[in-house]
């Protein structure tokens, strides 16, 4: 989400970090080369790398996609601008983007001779169609609060077929930050459709990534086949193919009888993986917040208090949910601050409400709570999920309260939490990775913000939203941002529990992993890299 994304992992100095805590993202390298790492011997083509996912994808537009699922098979459809990995840039699409003196104005350089899956030119042409789909308000897409700058929008203008300049109302140093989420779409597929979001073209999508849509089978598996005319060369594997696999159980099961080759590991499921000798055991950081959420919209109105959420937080332990979901402290560290470790000017040091039974009770009688209920979605088959529900509820009882678990599959789940206006439950275990600006956090936390689930409303924090989106001093802008993880972790729309690492199961018969590079949400930047050896 984007994720805004609701997904899992934490602050390891891994190698392949997608940001940097270090300042600018400045430096600029070309795509990885498709050479063997030593001693993985020389790369096979052919073949097919099969993925387990827990759910459908909802949809396959970068434009719109906001789950994992979704975000990971884009991320093989439709090749990005620029990725940002340790503070440098890998060109894909572009192959330079350059500021003026005075920042206003970012021209950005494709690569000459790019094509669609299809066959069609992709040019600046779909760059600006795609910048405008994502402002024009009518289209729905998350993506659009971060090109609006001081309340004025980026404009996108076509220079020649192979140039663009972005000119901007004010100087952002959040714009780079924004430009990385964008992946461009076909202007010749779209330029007639009303409503993009709801296109029935989104079904079988025409993308530029490495791998271009063969078919889809809901609840079953989505296959890709390899696109010959990428522009980063041939991709070695034939196929790529998505199952979907729900059941977790069932999904571990298929990965040890060889029939998913990756799949994401819950930290309870290593052993057992590990113990095979077939896998490829690769735990990573993507600047991942893992946290409680509390539903301010919820129909009981209760949660709209800030004392209440804070007693919430009071009756639980985060060192204890991290030893109950994440086994132990090496998959998981303690978090405070709504941004994550990787974030610039990321800090811990702020309002804690922690592990104090008798304050929780204290503070809920004093606001008038009493014989409480609250409902926890959950999804079923999430390991983590369901033992930090039952986890919950049990110290909530401690304090008078009582809490419903409702067991959902994870489609239902996604729509669910997706839904802004749901009113029927309270409390959910979910998390986000956003990047190393913190600008993007705004549209969680601003009122009304695009993907603002909690509902939270504070006009101070998004007045320090405002001025941290347009202020150019580092000094300056680290003393706003401090400001409103302050006053976040004060009012406790959330309670934050841990900055999780990611662990993903790699089957040893593929190489090119490092190269490929694993990536924060979407397991892999470019798949083209993957072989089989």
């Amino acid at each position: 989400m984007l994720l805004l994304v609701l997904l899992v992992t934490a602050c390891s100095n891994g190698n392949n970090n997608a940001s940097s805590s270090k300042g600018d993202a400045s430096s600029s390298q070309a795509p990885a080369s498709s050479a063997a790492p030593s001693g993985e011997g020389t790369p096979k083509d052919g073949g097919s790398l099969i993925i387990g996912v827990a759910a459908d994808p909802v949809i396959l537009n970068p434009n719109y996609a906001g789950d994992r699922v979704s975000l990971t098979i884009d991320q093989a459809l439709f090749a990005p601008l620029f990725q940002v990995n340790n503070g440098k840039k890998t060109f894909y699409l572009a192959e330079s983007l350059t500021p003026s003196a005075d920042n206003l104005t970012y021209t950005l350089k494709l690569r000459d001779g790019l094509t669609w899956h299809d066959g069609e030119k992709l040019t600046a042409d779909d760059v600006v169609f795609t910048i405008e789909k994502i402002l024009d308000e009518k289209q729905n897409s998350f993506l659009r609060e971060s090109f609006v700058v001081g309340g004025k929008p980026v404009e996108a203008v076509k220079v020649d077929d192979l140039t663009v300049e972005f000119k901007l109302p004010q100087a952002s140093p959040a714009f780079e930050a924004a430009l990385v989420q964008v992946s461009p779409i076909p202007k010749h597929i779209f330029q007639n459709e009303t409503d993009i979001e709801k296109s029935g073209k989104n079904a079988a999508p025409v993308g530029s990534g490495p791998f271009k849509f063969k078919e889809y089978k809901t609840g079953e598996y989505l296959t890709l086949e390899r696109f010959d005319n990428y522009f980063g060369g041939k991709p070695h594997l034939d196929s790529v193919t998505y199952r979907i696999a729900k059941d977790t159980n069932a999904a571990n099961l298929a990965l040890q009888n060889g029939e998913i080759n990756v799949k994401y590991l819950d930290p309870q499921d290593i052993s057992t993986i590990e113990a095979t000798g077939n896998f490829d055991i690769l735990p990573y950081s993507e600047g991942r917040l893992s946290y409680l959420m509390f539903n301010e919209n919820s129909d009981t109105g209760v949660l709209g208090k800030k004392e209440v959420r804070q007693a919430l937080s009071y009756a639980l332990s985060r060192d204890e949910i991290i030893q109950t979901a994440y086994t132990s402290g090496d998959y998981a560290d303690p978090a405070k601050s709504f941004l994550t470790p990787d974030a610039l000017f990321f800090t811990n040091d702020v309002p804690t409400f922690d592990n104090d039974t008798a304050k929780a009770k204290e503070m809920l009688d004093a606001a008038g709570v009493k014989n409480l209920k609250l409902r926890f979605i959950v999804q079923s088959g999430n390991k983590v999920q369901e033992a930090v529900s039952l986890y919950v509820q049990q110290k909530l009882k401690a304090v008078g309260i009582e809490v419903e678990l409702q067991s959902m599959d994870s489609s239902a789940f996604v729509q669910k939490f997706n839904d802004l206006k749901a009113a029927d439950y309270e409390l959910v275990l979910t998390g986000y990775i956003m990047g190393y600006d913190p600008d993007p956090y705004r549209i969680l936390f601003a009122s009304g913000g695009s993907s603002n689930y909690s509902h939270y409303n504070n006009p101070a924090v998004d007045q320090l939203f405002e001025q941290g989106a347009g202020e150019v001093d580092p000094a300056k802008r680290g003393e706003i941002y401090k400001k409103a993880q302050v006053q976040i972790a004060e009012d406790a729309p959330i309670y934050p529990i841990a900055y999780t690492k990611t662990i993903v199961a790699v089957s040893k018969q593929f190489g090119g992993i490092d190269e490929a590079v694993l990536k924060p949400v979407v397991i892999f930047e470019d798949l083209s890299k993957i072989y089989q050896k």
